[in-house]
């Protein structure tokens, strides 16, 4: 099962804000992520653009999802 995450692997805390740089989550959001339910998680994931922007951020752009690969057997 895959958990939803919008970490982009920037984890730097920004002093002024309380939110990472890479992906708009407040720590205690990012320590509670794992038992979050994915309507929360969701829920969080829709507002960060927003978050960010308001505490002028800059909004990374969501990384593009590699295609699965298959490799042939020979």
């Amino acid at each position: 099962m895959s958990i939803e995450t919008p970490c982009i692997a920037v984890c730097m805390i920004d002093p002024q804000t309380n939110l990472c740089y890479g992906c708009g989550r407040s720590m205690p959001e990012i320590a509670r992520w794992p038992r979050m339910t994915s309507s929360e998680r969701l829920a969080i994931m829709a507002g960060l653009p927003q978050r960010m922007a308001d505490a002028g951020m800059d909004v990374p752009k969501p990384r593009p999802r590699r295609a699965p690969t298959t490799d042939a057997l020979s």
